[in-house]
């Protein structure tokens, strides 16, 4: 205890209160690295969950004793990172969440006894709505869905039947496309029986009329349909072409337009050919009849005693008999008859317009200066002809092409390829590594420089003596001590003053540890992530 006192007097005041300061300060340090790297990483369990479905998960979440967190007014649950998959299955076992829907589980939380018809039909439709709703949800670009059935009953001893028609509100995220838009339609359609799939209007959250659901023929183009094809040929053929003429001309050389028109007339006609060329017999039918008269010889004269009654067999003159044969033939023949049908449903290219601008060519002289020429007209027609082949041209379609050589205004004078990345070509990725092995490798200097040097250095630094007397008075005898008053008076001032100038050296140095350790502690405040790596490693190094 007395060597423990010796050493508190020795240190002062200051040196002590410096050394406390710096003991608390890494020790509050060290303190919250560590619970930063022991607390869980926090991940969404949910996101855009209803007040229903949050209130369903946290009560399950308690029970099984999950730590989470509340965020974005409860629609987004967090817990854990790695028990994310785990309690994702065990809510999903308890069917969570539902999204605000009731699917065909709804016959399983009421009994079918004691229920009305009524009641079952609306339970069938909501069953119906619950499950089409979810697996709308399921869509990558939608978040939510919500679908309203229409289903009529056909009344006793009517014939007209009433179509059945749906409506559905859908929260996505960006903008659907006209194909997303007509798959949910089908999606629907074909789900429930009778329904077509322009019988579905669709809105979104925005109150976009995405579709009517008023259309009565599937295959009618909507105006958003017909734009989107106009640009998908445009687009296709004008990538065509300049992939084309980059192999001739070199990239980046040519410049293409297309403009395409579109036949928006649905038409069917039919037609019926007839060919008298190509007969052929159908049926034939022969007939034959025989017919024998008889009468007198001289039949031939009219007599006064022909015409007396009983002339003819009185008669003695002789009698003559005559037999005739008839054939009749009937044939009939069958002409070859064609009936066709031809369907031209709206959106076939009616014609194409392509405009084509060709750089010319760059030759360069000793100096490396370049000098613009013209291409020839041999080499416009050669271009010419590649693009009319590779647009289809149709000269009863009415196509029109038309290939310039101009001048750009800027000249290429570098030939644009696929070049290897270079040496210093790094990534966003790259870069993000990069930092954060900087900042880490900064914390790790600073606390070696700042912190461990100085107590390092300290420790191992030997203990301050006090100031030796002068020679003289050191090899004076005790006798001469104590007549030499004066000398030892000015020895102790000297000893004071040492004292004095080694507090101040010790504040000083104070003052520098707390400025180190503040920097530190903000160091640590804006990157934490890195910090708690530092941590680890320390501890599992230390281990």
């Amino acid at each position: 205890m007395k060597d423990l006192g010796e050493l508190l007097q020795r240190l002062g005041v200051a040196r002590i209160a410096a050394m406390a300061v710096v003991a608390v300060m890494l020790l509050g340090f060290f303190a919250f690295l560590i619970m930063r790297s022991t607390t869980p990483q926090m991940a969404p369990l949910y996101t855009g969950l209803t007040f229903e479905d949050s209130a369903a998960i946290v009560s399950e979440l308690n029970a099984m004793g999950m730590a989470y967190e509340l965020r974005g007014e409860g629609d987004t649950i967090l817990i854990p990172r790695d028990s994310i998959t785990t309690t994702r299955m065990t809510l999903a076992q308890s069917g969570l969440p539902q999204r605000g829907q009731m699917g065909y589980e709804i016959f399983d939380q009421q009994s079918a006894l004691g229920a009305t018809s009524f009641v079952q039909n609306i339970n069938h439709v909501r069953a119906l709505e619950g499950e089409l709703a979810r697996t709308i949800s399921s869509l990558a670009r939608v978040q939510s869905a919500r679908v309203h059935l229409v289903l009529p009953e056909r009344e006793l001893f009517s014939r007209d039947t009433k179509q059945p028609s749906a409506s559905i509100v859908l929260s996505v995220r960006g903008q659907l496309s006209s194909g997303e838009i007509a798959a949910v339609q089908h999606l629907v359609a074909s789900a429930i029986e009778g329904l077509t799939p322009n019988s579905v209007s669709i809105v979104d959250d925005s109150g976009t009329l995405l579709a009517s659901g008023t259309g009565t023929d599937e295959t009618s183009v909507t105006a958003q349909a017909i734009e989107e094809r106009v640009v998908g040929i445009e687009s296709r053929m004008r990538t065509r072409i300049e992939e084309l003429l980059s192999s001739v001309v070199g990239a980046g050389r040519a410049r293409v337009q297309v403009s395409a028109e579109l036949d928006l007339n649905r038409s069917t006609v039919t037609s019926e050919t007839f060919d008298p060329e190509s007969q052929v017999a159908r049926s034939s039918q022969l007939r034959e009849t025989e017919d024998q008269a008889t009468g007198a010889g001289n039949t031939g004269e009219v007599t006064v005693a022909n015409e007396l009654p009983g002339a003819s067999e009185n008669a003695g003159g002789s009698t003559n008999s005559q037999l005739s044969t008839t054939l009749e033939e009937t044939t009939n023949y069958e002409i070859s008859r064609v009936t066709e049908t031809s369907v031209n449903e709206a959106g076939d290219i009616k014609r194409l317009s392509v405009a084509v601008v060709v750089d010319g060519v760059y030759t360069y002289d000793a100096q490396g200066n370049p000098t613009y020429e013209a291409r020839s007209a041999e080499e416009l027609d050669q271009i010419t002809a590649l693009v009319r082949t590779a647009m289809g041209f149709d000269a009863d379609r009415g196509d029109q092409i038309e290939v310039v050589n101009m001048q750009f205004a800027q000249r290429p004078d570098i030939e644009v390829g696929t070049a290897a990345p270079g040496l210093f070509d790094f990534t966003r990725d790259d870069l993000m590594k990069f930092a954060e092995m900087a900042i880490t490798l900064l914390i790790s200097l600073a606390l070696v420089l700042f912190i461990m040097r100085p107590l390092i250095k300290k420790v191992l630094a030997p203990e301050a003596r006090p100031l030796a007397l002068p020679p003289a008075a050191a090899v004076e005898t005790e006798e001469e001590e104590e007549d030499n008053s004066e000398a030892l008076v000015a020895a102790a001032q000297a000893r004071e003053a040492a004292t004095q100038a080694w507090m101040e050296q010790a504040k000083s140095m104070g003052e520098s540890q707390v400025k180190a350790i503040k920097m530190v502690g903000e160091l640590v405040e804006e990157n934490p992530k890195q910090a708690s790596l530092i941590v680890r490693d320390w501890l599992s190094s230390a281990a």
